[in-house]
């Protein structure tokens, strides 16, 4: 009895197809979320710098002469 992968190439354009479209996918999220940084650069840094809150602390340093 003789097997073969024939059936496994038959497949072999559809693993093509999708993968393909899968990394597509991915790619275009990052184009698109770039594309929206881009056109909205204040809502962008308005958000972090909020999220930041800087203390000022004294510093004390001492020197030997």
């Amino acid at each position: 009895m003789k097997r073969t992968f024939n059936n496994l190439g038959g497949l072999q354009s559809l693993f093509f197809c999708v993968g393909i479209y899968t990394v597509a996918l991915f790619f275009s999220i990052f184009v698109c979320s770039s594309v929206f940084y881009a056109l909205n650069p204040h809502k962008a840094a308005q958000t972090t710098s909020q999220a930041k809150v800087i203390t000022q602390k004294p510093v004390y340093a001492s020197v030997e002469r």
